[in-house]
């Protein structure tokens, strides 16, 4: 059945009778944990009501300063109850938002530059905005609870981003009008999570939708006997059409509600593209994942369909369920453990591959089994990242990337990388050239800034405009929104030094469009950072316009090159490069001659190489007994297959796609 056949329904999940009458053993679940909680806090405090709200367990208190007063009460009821718990005020608790607002001033420093504070009379929270977050939580938490001890309302903490962002203020303020039906679905979600189980089997499946032994339409479903998560649905680069098998049975061929949850592992729309197919056909649950991979998943998407549009092409969804996406996500942060299932807890780890990529391990069942997917990951660190996290209590199967896997797969170093870099851009300055670097948005680019910015800074290049075209900007901003992502020298920078390398005066954004692009092309030597990093489109088809028939400069590639993309095609010679000219042609198709020389830098990919993937798998303790290599093209799953039997005798697979492999 061809995908596109599917039209959202109001067919249940045959499961949906049983869901609907377990729900009354939810609400006597509530009953029994307010009780319990009753027995466990002192007797001058009062729970009005107890909830749930996704993973969380909220207590609705008229005594919250009395809360906030005992640092370790909150702390001992989520560990003895094992749930994430959250206090939220009555209305009669809380103090008047003018005399709190200014309280609330008076208690966080003013270093802390507080720069909105947003209250919410439904929820008794105040939403803080400020360009240093720690300032306003204080040492574990003590600000957030004297706010809460003077003042009555709960105090939520968001940072001010240190370079204006479109995509987080739109994100925040679409949270904040949706608020309403969004505690709606937390609440509809937190319900169907803490369900008693259906079923007594115990038993764990992993169904391969897309990424075998290929890269691209990254897609899994992982199946017990109560709980199905999809984890990520994206598309493949350089082939349009070609998308994850979720017509099958273990996945929409069932409904879309017979899904129970969407984890993605990071923003790329290699694993996040299609997410917002799922709302059109009529899934209706929760997102997880991590909150920056939540805004820049935002971000690619709303392209991702500008592009299409500008390309002539028809989008596989509208708009609107990307902001459906949106409402449905429920970020969790690194390390935290997470209910996500009655019988599945979910936990993210850094992933090192781009913003908020996590690696996500799944424990299953009562300590029945555990999985991990490792998502895109990058084992060392690099400027931007700490390297991957692979210190697990216990997994038994590794589902593992192999973009890099092939025997020969070794990339450059990274300090010669980067001189590799230095020395073509000083070449090309002295040629009075300029260099063209396709680059990711998110990634890829931020880590080219950094080697830019630092080799300026010690006069290693010549300081020079650094343009950055498309959407590398405001990826830009999203991360030094985030920096308690990034690599710990680098998020330490920003935060205390006041020194964020991102502000450099060297960067400077295009947002003239083909004006400017015509006046640097015009101009002096610089260098360009332009998306799409494989030339599939956008904005550096029209720097190969401008400036490939130069033969003094230089495009320059630093990101993996998929088969089948223009990028791949120009590095492996093609110097006759189809142009779509939508600028006085009729949007004829025209050939290019691409006379500016062309070179790649290896060292600069956000993915493992052979070694890095092996070591990852080497220092892993306990190691799995099972790994399944996906996310490469043939030789290169196969050979990481082979490499990691032979090395560590461990049974390893290289699966096709629409495989399912059943564990226990």
């Amino acid at each position: 059945m061809a995908l596109s056949q599917f039209r959202r329904s109001a067919t249940a999940h045959p499961r949906a009778v049983e869901f609907l009458r377990d729900m009354s053993s939810v609400d006597k679940q509530l009953d029994e944990l307010k009780a319990e909680v009753e027995e466990q806090i002192p007797n001058d405090i009062t729970v009005s009501d107890v909830k749930y709200e996704g993973p969380e367990l909220v207590l609705y208190t008229p005594d919250p300063k009395r809360f906030a007063s005992d640092g370790d009460l909150i702390r001992t009821l989520a560990s003895r109850f094992r749930k994430r718990i959250t206090v939220r005020p009555d209305p009669t608790a809380l103090t008047q938002t003018d005399a709190a607002a200014e309280k609330i001033r008076s208690i966080i420093p003013a270093e802390a530059n507080v720069t909105d504070l947003d209250f919410h009379h439904d929820t008794g929270e105040v939403v803080i905005e400020a360009a240093k977050p720690g300032m306003v939580i204080g040492r574990h938490g003590s600000t957030l609870r004297e706010i809460t001890k003077e003042v009555g309302w709960t105090p939520e903490v968001v940072r001010t981003p240190p370079i204006e962002s479109s995509t987080v203020s739109n994100v925040r303020n679409f949270l904040k009008q949706e608020r309403e039906d969004r505690r709606d679905i937390l609440e509809r979600v937190g319900r169907q999570i803490h369900r008693e189980q259906l079923s007594r089997e115990e038993w764990v499946r992993i169904s391969t939708l897309g990424c075998c032994r290929e890269v691209g339409r990254a897609s899994f479903v992982l199946s017990t006997a109560d709980t199905r998560i999809l984890i990520d649905c994206g598309d493949k680069p350089g082939a349009e059409g070609e998308v994850p098998y979720l017509q099958v049975p273990e996945a929409l061929g069932s409904g879309a509600n017979s899904i129970d949850a969407v984890v993605l592992t990071h923003a790329h729309l290699d694993h996040s593209a299609l997410v917002p197919l799922l709302f059109k056909y009529g899934y209706d649950g929760p997102i997880y994942c991590t909150e920056p991979t939540r805004d820049l998943m935002g971000l690619l998407q709303l392209d991702y369909l500008d592009v299409a549009v500008k390309e002539g092409r028809t989008p596989p969804y509208e708009s609107e369920m990307v902001r459906e996406t949106i409402k449905h996500t429920i970020p969790i942060e690194y390390g935290d453990v997470t209910d996500i299932a009655p019988d599945i807890k979910l936990t993210f780890h850094n992933a090192g591959h781009i913003l908020g990529s996590a690696v996500s391990h799944f424990h299953i069942g009562d300590g029945m089994y555990n999985v991990a997917f490792s998502g895109d990951i990058h084992y060392d660190d690099t400027r931007l990242f700490n390297g991957a996290v692979n210190d697990f209590p216990r997994v038994e199967t590794l589902v593992m990337e192999s973009t890099y896997g092939g025997r020969n797969d070794y990339q450059t170093d990274q300090e010669d990388s980067e001189q590799n870099l230095i020395e073509i851009i000083n070449e090309t300055y002295e040629k009075g050239g300029k260099i063209v670097i396709p680059a990711f948005a998110v990634g890829r680019s931020q880590e080219i800034m950094l080697v830019l910015e630092e080799a300026m800074r010690s006069g290693k290049i010549p300081s020079m405009p650094v343009h950055l075209d498309g959407m590398i900007w405001e990826a830009t901003a999203i991360h030094t929104t985030y920096p308690e992502y990034l690599r710990d020298d680098l998020r330490d920078r920003i935060f205390h030094e006041d020194k964020n390398p991102f502000l450099a005066d060297e960067f400077n954004h295009i947002d003239a469009g083909e004006e400017e692009r015509q006046e640097v092309a015009d101009g002096d030597q610089c260098i360009i950072l332009s998306t799409s990093g494989m030339v599939t489109g956008g904005p550096i088809m029209s720097w190969l316009r401008h400036i490939g028939p130069d033969p003094d400069s230089r495009l320059v590639f630093v990101g993996y090159q998929a088969q089948g993309t223009l990028g791949r095609r120009i590095q492996n010679g093609w110097d006759e490069i189809p142009i779509n000219d939508r600028n006085g042609n009729g949007g004829r198709n025209n050939t290019l001659s691409l006379k500016m020389d062309v070179a790649t830098v290896d060292g600069f990919s956000g993915h493992a190489d052979r070694q890095g993937l092996m070591n990852f798998v080497r220092t892993m303790n306990p190691r799995p007994e099972k790994v399944l290599c996906v996310h490469g093209d043939e030789r290169s799953v196969q050979d990481l297959s082979s490499a990691l039997y032979h090395k560590f005798n461990m049974r390893t697979f290289a699966p096709k796609n629409l495989e399912t492999f059943r564990f226990k």
